[in-house]
Order: C-alpha cells, then structure tokens, then sequence
C-alpha cells in the first residue's frame, strides 16, 4: 500500500507535501521505498578487499616456518624458489598496474608483497649454506633482475597502448601460474618422505582461499588476465590439502629419527676420539662402535 502526496508551493518559495488519501487530484507524487542495488562493480571491489586481506595472510603464513629457520640458524632443508618466483610475480603485477590504471586494489597487496617476500630471502640468505646462497643469488638475478629488466624494456619498446597491457597481462599469467606450481617440488618431498614438515597446511589453506577470491575479482572487472590463472592455483591448493591430510601422522616421525642417529653417531665418535687419546682401542670396542651406529635400537629408532 502507498501513500499519494500533492505538491503544493507555499508563498515565500517553501514547499511541502500535502497527503491526497487516495484523491483525485491532477499533480500526484507516489513514493515507493527504494531497495539497493549492488553492480558487478560493487562486488568486484568487495572481492578485491577479501583478496587483499587473504593475500597478506597468504604473505604472512610461512612466518612460522623463518622463525624455526632463524631460532635454527639454519634453512633445514627448506627452498627459496617458490618466495623468489612469488616476488618476481608480485613485481610483474606492479608493472601491470601500472600500465592498466585505476586499479588501486593491485598495487596495494602487490607492494606488500614485494615487501614481505624480500624480507624472506634476506633472511634465507643469511642462514642458507653456501650452496644454497649461490643457487638462490643466481635465481634472483636471473629471474627478478635480469628478467624482469628484460620484460620491462622490450614491452616499452615493442609494445604501446592496448597491446602492451596485453602482452604484460600474458606475462602475468604465466607467472601467476608458476607461482602456484612452486609448491610442486614440495609436494613432491611429502610424497618421497610421507611427510607434511615442509609443506605447512596454513599456507596451503589461504593459498586456495586466495585463488577463490582473485579469480571472482578478475572474473567480475572481466580482466581474464587476473582470473585464469586462479583456477590452477585453486587446484594446486586442494592436492596439498589432500597430502597434507594423507601424510600429517607422519609430520613428527621422519626428521627427528635422522637427528637422533646423527647425534648417536656423534656421541659415539666422541666417545672413540676420547678413548684413543688415553689407550688404543681393542678389537671388540670397535665392533661394538660399529654396531652401535648402523644396528637400529630401541634409543635409535
């Protein structure tokens, strides 16, 4: 039911609204309430925050992992390939941005990204071996220096307008789509190991949740360039789930077994160099040594 209302002008240049009740008069006003609406550009930009929020999270989720890394004093183990090819995406992305315009949402999370990934591979290179170093300075030149220099340069000069900011958007797609095949060498590990230590199930979480998000975001602007690529990294995310739930039993089993036979071998090798320093060892006590390091025990296994 609606309420009809006149329109009547008051001397002075005022006006008001006088209520008809359902009369016949020739100069009417229906008011109806007036529902919101919500555009593909409104979700698009709600999307673009939640990928934003989860993408920062996503930045954040292997802080447990340089943590143990800086309380070690040691990588154990763990790779710097997968944060260097996520820097190299997140710097792609700014380029993007940047060529594309008005899209605020990209360089926001795209600079924290650099940020934070940058802060990681410092981190690994001052607590990485010296193999580690040489391999990970070498990825870092060639893929966020020397490539990354390279795409910059050649799209300026072989590319304007509409056709750079496809050929960039191509590029970012491929990358994209590397950035979430990184963790194949780690999924690969759990297998090989049937462990989950180097894979954390909270990276593999947002990840996914990540790729849910980007995709509607670029799905709704219709930048394809932006959504494609979310859909592997959607499936990548749930294949680590699905190790992650499989191999998780095994999480405390396999690394602590080869550091206690490293520290047993140790023990004994003290125990050997103390002995030779006051008297020779017989036959027997180097059988027993020997047996002692490669025989599995109760205290070894």
């Amino acid at each position: 039911m609606c309420t009809v209302y006149k329109w009547n002008q008051v001397k002075g240049g005022g006006s008001h609204f006088q209520n008809l009740k359902g009369s016949g008069a020739a100069h009417q006003l229906v008011l109806t309430p007036r529902m919101p609406t919500f555009s593909a550009a409104h979700l698009a930009y709600a999307f673009g925050i939640l990928g934003n929020i989860v993408s920062f999270m996503v930045y954040l989720a292997p802080l447990p992992t340089f943590y143990r890394i800086y309380k070690e004093k040691s990588t154990q183990g763990f790779q710097s390939i997968p944060y260097s090819v996520a820097l190299f995406s997140a710097m792609l992305y700014l380029y993007y941005a940047y060529l594309k315009e008005n899209v605020l949402i990209l360089v926001t999370i795209n600079s924290v990204g650099c940020t934070v990934e940058t802060m990681y591979l410092v981190l690994f290179m001052i607590y990485a071996t010296k193999e580690a170093k040489m391999y990970t300075t070498k990825l870092l030149m060639f893929f966020n220096i020397g490539a990354y220099s390279l795409i910059v340069a050649s799209t300026f000069l072989l590319s304007q307008g509409h056709q750079r900011v496809t050929t960039v958007g191509w590029i970012c797609s491929v990358f994209s789509v590397c950035v979430f095949a990184a963790p194949l060498s780690i999924m690969m590990k759990v297998i090989k190991t049937r462990s989950v230590e180097f894979m954390p199930f909270s990276l593999s979480f947002f990840l996914t949740l990540c790729a849910v998000m980007w995709f509607f975001y670029g799905f709704l602007i219709k930048d394809y360039y932006i959504a494609t690529p979310n859909i592997l990294g959607f499936v990548f995310g749930i294949v680590q789930m699905v190790l992650y739930a499989i191999y998780r039993e095994r999480k405390k089993k396999v690394l602590p077994e080869v550091v206690n036979v490293e520290e047993l071998t140790v023990a004994v090798v003290e125990i050997q160099v103390g002995a030779v320093e006051t008297q020779p060892p017989d036959q027997d006590s180097q059988v027993a040594c020997v047996k002692a390091i490669h025989e599995p025990t109760e205290s070894n296994v």
